[in-house]
């Protein structure tokens, strides 16, 4: 019965033309195509588009992702031309996704989670523990930031936006002692080779959804769904619901550092994850512990027991100083 469902949809979409929607930078188009590849080979007769959309996060690149409106910057023209219609699907990084999405669309495929970490760029391959005292790093993540001065009290953070390699050429052009990325990034653009130091969950948590990407679609698009639904990895997406469940519980924006991480082992989901004062001099861990089935419930249950410890006040005072929280 599966197979005979199966054949039904591929006859379906077998002469359709399916079009994706996308940013612009190497990273995210690299995404893409790894995406529209895995589809061509699945329906071979399919005209698949990938269609570029600038979105103000890439436009303004000189001003910090807390000014211009937090991570929701990277993908807002992008759902707005789903909703047009002028794109079918669009591919994300996760941890650009906003906890809360539009109404009429929803994250309806996620494959398999690259890896989460984050990873250390530096001068003369050194690593964190090898740094200089008073060393340069750059990153525009408060998340990465926070942690960071945890591990080095005397390090200076310099701010950094732009797209991935030219963060990394600024250890060049600014002096920098080196640089803090996603791990998955790197991989995917086939760079590992420039990779110093990869940085452990259980010393740099990382963001939400980090590592992974998601297919966002028209809610009402179920056919579509079930075309795409062989690409979705069951377990990355239980984890990456935890760690947006806990996401969402605790509010939007970008002005607040958290960071959250689960992972699956055998029958157990972990959640960790973490909330920071707006100045990054205090923060809240912890962690949970469940089946994998409960993964939204999980979610909730560690953003309320972090709330109740402090959390909230930090927000609180995020929201006063302009803002809200987010995983940035």
């Amino acid at each position: 019965m599966a197979i005979q469902s199966a054949l039904i949809v591929k006859e379906r979409f077998i002469k359709t033309r399916l079009t994706i929607g996308t940013r612009g930078s190497a990273l995210a188009l690299t995404q893409t195509h790894w995406v529209a590849d895995r589809i061509r080979r699945r329906y071979p007769d399919m005209e698949i588009a990938v269609v570029t959309i600038k979105t103000k996060g890439d436009i303004m690149q000189d001003v910090s992702l807390v000014k211009i409106g937090g991570k929701g910057v990277f993908v807002k023209e992008i759902e707005e031309a789903l909703l047009r219609g002028d794109v079918d699907i669009a591919v994300h990084s996760m941890k650009d996704v906003p906890a809360e999405l539009p109404e009429g669309l929803h994250i309806g495929v996620i494959p398999e989670r690259e890896d989460p970490r984050d990873v250390l760029i530096s001068r003369d391959n050194r690593k964190i523990e090898s740094l200089p005292r008073g060393a340069r790093i750059g990153t525009g993540s408060l998340r990465r930031g926070m942690q960071l001065r945890n591990l080095m009290q005397d390090v200076q953070i310099v701010p950094l936006r732009g797209n991935l390699d030219t963060r990394i050429r600024k250890i060049e052009s600014e002096g920098l002692d080196g640089v803090i990325v996603a791990a998955a990034g790197i991989r995917r653009m086939g760079w590992m080779d420039r990779i110093s130091q990869f940085i452990p969950p259980e010393v740099m948590l990382p963001a939400v959804g980090q590592g992974a990407l998601g297919i966002e679609m028209r809610a009402g698009d179920t056919d579509l769904l079930e075309m795409l639904a062989f690409l979705n990895h069951p377990a990355t997406s239980m984890e990456i619901g935890a760690e947006r469940s806990f996401l969402y519980r605790l509010g939007g924006g970008c002005q607040l550092p958290i960071a959250g991480h689960a992972k699956i082992r055998g029958d157990e989901l972990t959640l960790r994850g973490l909330v920071g004062s707006p100045n990054g001099r205090a923060m809240i861990a912890d962690e949970v512990r469940g089946k994998p089935s409960e993964y939204r419930p999980l979610g909730t249950m560690l953003a309320e027991g972090i709330l109740s410890r402090g959390g909230q006040a930090m927000i609180d005072q995020a929201y006063q100083a302009g803002g809200g929280s987010d995983a940035c």
